[in-house]
């Protein structure tokens, strides 16, 4: 068992984040004063320990009984058991965070396992039962000692990622994923056995959406997502997990385009570029990362040689489809998929609308085409991270200060046309014809032919608009 004290900046660290909890601090002296004690544990331990900020606190509570906890946390506000059968508490009513108060468990084996809450049993069998050692260590909120009987602050130090207990990992399936998004997240890696274990287990029968949940995890927290998907690779479980990216592998590019090598080395240092860029929302930043994992999943159709040359005519459009079935497998949400699937079907355009210098009519209807959830400005940053994926030196992108000119000249029209991060909002409505037509078909199509005039155009004046398009209309008699 190795019990020590944590340094004195990590304590400083630790008392000052607990100052903004009074309420907390006052929970685990009643706990202590009824010879408990009260452990921070899990995720927070570890971020503490990296020098990461910490986000959340779970908090398990040895030597007191579930009664004599919950008696506690009701003397300070209503209280929910999240589970009565796993012993977890969550104290309501507070100004301050969330936090969950559990007591030690310990679970049986099968797809259905009973839960028995044992506050007594040992530190050592309590943290076995975690996914991996940098999650099985805990610290005592009194004395502030580190309790770490799986090696887990050794393996953090040494960026190894271990099982604490082999048996009881495979118990939890999920945790295949976990190690993936942990790999990218921290650029730790798995020892030789947890490798193993991860080769053979059952990976079958995991929900989409626990699934998905660990993907977001990997790419929007991940500095390099790619470390996460080249492990699956490495493992050979990439065609299980994620077949239509397994089928780009072995696809080649044109050494002149893409001194990087195939298909599949471009796709993972595009998406580390991806992630390494700025961005307003998390939405925005899943939504281009997907779009740059599965941008050229159409060349495994579309590649041949032509000329002594590799080329992939039409993979964009090739690509859309793939990219559908590839996203189908890690999330349920249509949003997501059809807003990736357009990024997708359009990320060549940033380039050959630059070398074909085309109008700002055309800027506006495509940003009408991607809308409303995709940007011309989403569109740019897929197609920079598809420049900056050509790195010939293998395993990481090209500096993301990396010149990319012709996307910084497709944003410059496209922010002069201001469409950039919306379309052109449509200078006639509905109720401006309500004079002259019905609501109806007709009125629908000539709102349509009155945007593209609009566009093409570029009138902004209503009323002329108007003299437009029903000047175009044909009159009565010669219908």
């Amino acid at each position: 068992m190795n019990i020590t004290k944590i340094s004195k900046n990590i304590q400083n660290s630790l008392t000052s984040y607990l100052g903004n909890f009074p309420t907390v601090l006052s929970i685990v002296q009643k706990i202590d004063d009824a010879g408990g004690r009260a452990l921070l544990v899990g995720g927070a331990v570890r971020d503490l320990l990296l020098g990461v900020a910490i986000k959340d606190l779970d908090i398990e509570v040895h030597g007191v009984s579930a009664k004599k906890l919950e008696s506690i946390l009701k003397s300070f506000g209503s209280v929910s058991l999240v589970g009565k059968s796993f012993g977890v508490f969550r104290l309501h009513g507070l100004r301050e965070l969330d936090v969950d108060w559990s007591l030690p468990r310990k679970d049986s084996e099968g797809r259905k396992p009973e839960v028995e809450i044992d506050p007594f049993m040992s530190f050592a069998d309590a943290f076995s039962r975690r996914d991996l050692t940098i999650n099985a260590m805990g610290i005592d909120l009194i004395s502030y000692e580190l309790i770490d009987p799986c090696n887990g602050y050794e393996h953090l130090e040494k960026k190894v990622l271990a099982a604490p207990d082999k048996r009881k990992f495979v118990q939890d399936p999920l945790r295949f994923y976990r190690v993936m998004q942990f790999i990218g997240r921290f650029g730790m890696y798995p020892n030789n056995e947890l490798n193993q274990i991860c080769k053979t287990m059952d990976i079958s029968n995991i929900s989409i959406e626990r699934i998905e949940l660990e993907f977001e995890k990997l790419m929007l927290q991940a500095k390099k997502p790619s470390l996460g998907i080249r492990w699956i690779k490495d493992i050979s479980r990439l065609s299980e997990v994620l077949p239509e990216l397994a089928d780009i592998i072995d696809v080649p590019q044109e050494p002149s385009w893409h001194p990087e090598g195939g298909v599949f080395e471009h796709t993972m240092q595009c998406i580390d570029a991806a992630a390494a860029m700025e961005y307003d929302t998390d939405k925005e930043k899943l939504r281009v990362i997907y779009a740059v994992l599965c941008h050229d999943l159409g060349k495994v159709k579309t590649t041949e040689k032509i000329g002594g040359q590799w080329k992939s005519f039409g993979h964009s459009k090739e690509g859309v489809k793939l990219a559908k079935k590839l996203l189908s497998r890690i999330t349920k949400n249509k949003d997501l998929r059809d807003t990736v699937s357009i990024l997708v079907r359009y990320h060549m355009a940033p380039s050959q609308f630059v070398a074909s210098k085309a109008k700002p009519a055309a800027y506006k209807r495509l940003a009408k085409k991607l809308a409303p959830d995709a940007t011309l400005t989403m569109l740019a940053k897929v197609s920079r991270a598809d420049k900056l994926g050509r790195n010939p030196i293998k395993g990481a992108p090209l500096s993301k200060n990396y010149p990319t000119p012709i996307i910084d000249k497709f944003l410059k029209i496209a922010k002069a046309a201001q469409v950039e991060k919306i379309p052109e909002p449509p200078v006639l409505l509905g109720r401006d014809l309500m004079d002259k037509i019905e609501p109806g078909p007709q009125m629908g199509e000539l709102l349509k032919k009155a945007y593209e005039i609009q566009i093409e155009q570029n009138i902004k004046d209503k009323q002329e608009l108007k003299k437009i398009i029903f000047e175009m209309e044909p009159k009565e008699e010669e219908k």
